[in-house]
């Protein structure tokens, strides 16, 4: 008796399959371009990210989006007008789109790892001691903050043990500006229950610098919050490559 094919095999076919391959059945992938992508896959596994430069590592990422084709071009193009790889992760779609080769494919899979990143390093701090857990938290917020282009201003909420209890973004804003609004701060603060905080803006300049009006506006908030009891332990600008404390450079 002539059986047919059995669920396991057809199972194990289905997910011998890239899934990215799929919107490319009749296209051959050419044999230089499979070895490439097997040598830089098994220099990741074997060294990590450490082992690749950046433009290798985006070409990793690059590899499900654009299953047939050579994306070193394209990986090259996106470092040159982004700068590094946290650059191409956080860019604006509109302006990922921009670049030539980048369509609905490459956005969906830069935008998956960057969605990663940002819940991974938030997993670190959030229902964490915080003071304990600094170095976790300042990266926490380079990894969701450093590369924007518009500044946000975040505050961090946190319990009579300085453990987060909420990050919550309070405002969206310019290049160069952010509305904040010391009342708003301060009744979300009572809302949540929160003994203490810490305020987090970027500066999509780079230079974490702060302004007089950074500073006159912690002032307001600092004010306003131990007129009820919270304290504020800090303010964090947020540059590129490094960050400012209002606390430990006695602005606060």
């Amino acid at each position: 008796m002539i059986q047919g094919p059995h669920f396991s095999d057809s199972q194990a076919a289905l997910f011998d399959m890239d899934e990215a391959q799929i919107a490319e059945p009749a296209a051959v992938q050419p044999s230089y371009l499979r070895d490439h992508r097997a040598r830089l896959r098994e220099r990741f596994m074997v060294g990590g990210a450490d082992a690749l430069p950046d433009y290798e590592m985006l070409e990793l990422v690059l590899f499900r989006a654009i299953p047939r084709r050579d994306v070193k071009p394209l990986a090259r193009a996106l470092l040159d007008r982004f700068g590094d790889f946290n650059g191409v992760l956080s860019a604006p779609v509109s302006r990922l789109t921009e670049t030539p080769g980048v369509g609905d494919a490459v956005v969906t899979e830069l935008k998956i790892i960057e969605a990663a990143a940002h819940r991974l390093s938030r997993a670190r701090v959030l229902r964490k001691e915080v003071i304990s857990s600094w170095d976790a938290l300042v990266d926490y917020c380079h990894t969701t903050m450093a590369h924007r282009e518009t500044e946000q201003f975040r505050v961090l909420y946190l319990d009579r043990k300085n453990v987060l209890i909420a990050d919550e973004a309070q405002a969206r804003g310019t290049v160069d500006h952010v509305p904040v609004y010391p009342r708003e701060v301060v009744k979300r603060g009572l809302e949540v229950n929160a003994s203490a905080m810490i305020l987090v803006h970027n500066h999509p300049s780079g230079d974490p610098t702060p302004s007089q009006t950074d500073i006159d506006m912690t002032a307001q908030i600092q004010l306003a919050v131990e007129a009820l009891g919270i304290t504020l332990h800090d303010h964090l600008i947020i540059g590129r490559s490094r960050e400012l404390s209002f606390r430990a450079e006695g602005l606060l």
